[in-house]
């Protein structure tokens, strides 16, 4: 790193640190104001070279670390829920698309009023190409709202979706397809993902006679990318695995397939080392669709039947029969408000929430509507991959938008501070709403009670390579599902 770098970073967080060869010494917790911790997540996002956003984002979690704030895995919370010893809540896995920041600040000021440790901040596969979100970046940034909002305790940050393309498994790509998704497990890792949701349900063949056969390839891969996760996590660190039976949009699940797919994933695990911990929840389709369904004025339907009867017995099933925390539901975010009440009854772990907290960032009253403008223009030129041959002009713009996010994202982030305050309350109002539907206010004692927090290294060499890497013009045009 250029000495200019390092004299402009050392005078940044005086008095509240030192940065030394080998660690940051925080002296004076009290002195990591916010405008500090703004100007380092800042500079950790957009400095202008690696070595400057890679010691940015080392400084950022050696404060957060000196906080009381660190990544940790949900596992063995799921474990206690797989025997119940814990239960009556839903936790929601909240996917942080835009104006990353203020967004995971609304859902950090949400946890803290009300007391809930049980949440999840994830990023999926494909929106971390589209939203231009590399996982070092996005665990910076999450790690950063929390410090900024005053949270303690651990930080659960998900890999969601790390999916298999079926076009290119079933090509002669596959193997370079593979390597891809081993690659981002490991980088997710080394940024502090403990919790990857590994999906390749993708792979799931409906047109072979039998359920077992179906779910081969879903079951057998998945259990070698659960191995490949366990030989790579830290020392006293089980990453939470989670598995999915049925793709979200497609055919509802039943517990024949969530049998046949556990059966055939335990077996194969098992063949790959008797010692690997396996997955501690399972996803599956109950009758929603990642972003919503969308009418032709470009509106989210409301009138969504989800089917919360098999949802109860795939989740009690996953419980009993394989100790499991639960079933989990996708594309969730956009159901009517009082849809949510009823996840923590019929028992699901987990809940993934997404589109529609970027659905009020886009339709929020003080957005510029001449940013809009000029960010829908640029979709019509650059995303024409995302309109169907039946899509009105507002359904493609309503299924199209996510792709501005990352070209946008430092006018996003530049708002005037008055907009962002107005957004992130709005935000935050939402964020609370559901938390208290699902029941996770109080789960700070349930956490502290099972999750572990790792006391790991911070490495500013990993944060500087990390701050290096790209995003390629094909992850920015994914495909792949993100609720």
């Amino acid at each position: 790193m250029t000495f200019e770098s390092v004299k402009a970073m050392s005078d940044a967080v005086k008095p509240a640190a030192t940065l030394l060869s080998d660690r940051v010494s925080v002296t004076a917790q009290r002195a990591v104001t916010g405008e500090l911790v703004d100007r380092l997540v800042w500079t950790a996002v957009f400095g202008k070279d690696p070595e400057l956003r890679g010691t940015a984002r080392w400084i950022v979690r050696s404060l957060a670390s000196a906080a009381g704030i660190r990544p940790a895995s949900i596992h063995d919370l799921y474990m206690a829920m797989g025997r119940g010893e814990t239960d009556g809540y839903t936790v929601p896995a909240i996917n942080v698309r835009a104006m990353a920041y203020d967004t995971g600040r609304a859902v950090i000021r949400s946890a803290k009023k009300l007391k809930a440790g049980a949440f999840i901040l994830e990023i999926a596969r494909s929106e971390i190409g589209y939203t231009e979100q590399r996982p070092h970046e996005y665990a910076a940034v999450m790690l950063g709202a929390a410090l900024r909002e005053g949270f303690s305790g651990p930080l659960f940050i998900q890999g969601d979706h790390v999916q298999t393309n079926a076009k290119k498994y079933n090509s002669p790509e596959r193997d370079k397809e593979l390597d891809a998704v081993r690659a981002l497990i490991k980088e997710e890792i080394a940024a502090g993902f403990f919790n990857i949701d590994i999906d390749t349900s993708t792979l799931v063949d409906l047109s072979r006679p039998t359920l077992a056969e179906q779910q081969e390839i879903n079951a057998s891969l998945a259990a070698e990318l659960t191995a490949f996760i366990r030989d790579h996590q830290p020392q006293g660190v089980t990453v939470s695995v989670g598995g999915e039976i049925g793709e979200v949009g497609g055919k509802n699940s039943d517990v024949h397939e969530l049998h046949a797919f556990m059966e055939g994933y335990l077996l194969a695990l098992k063949k790959r080392g008797a010692a690997y911990e396996g997955i501690s929840k399972i996803s599956v389709q109950t009758g929603t669709a990642h972003g919503g369904f969308v009418n032709a004025d470009g509106t989210v339907r409301t009138d969504v039947k989800i089917d919360l009867k098999t949802l109860e017995e795939l989740s009690r099933a996953a419980r009993h029969d394989y100790h499991l925390a639960g079933a989990v539901q996708h594309g969730a975010s956009t159901l009517p408000p009082d849809a949510f009440d009823a996840f923590p009854r019929v028992g699901a772990c987990e809940i993934h929430l997404a589109t529609d907290f970027q659905n009020m960032i886009y339709e929020h009253p003080q957005f510029p509507a001449d940013l809009k403008s000029e960010m829908y223009a640029w979709l019509r030129e650059h995303a024409a991959e995302e309109r169907k041959p039946k899509d009105t002009e507002e359904q493609f713009i309503y299924k199209a938008r996510k792709k501005a996010i990352g070209p946008f994202k430092q006018r996003m982030w530049s708002l005037p501070e008055g907009v962002r305050q107005s957004i992130g309350q709005s935000l935050e109002e939402r964020f609370t709403f559901l938390m208290r539907q699902l029941n996770i206010a109080n789960t700070t004692d349930a956490v502290s009670r099972f999750v572990r927090m790792p006391q790991l290294g911070i490495d500013r060499d990993g944060e500087i390579a990390g701050a290096g890497g790209t995003i390629s013009a094909a992850e920015k045009k994914a495909e792949g599902l993100a609720d």
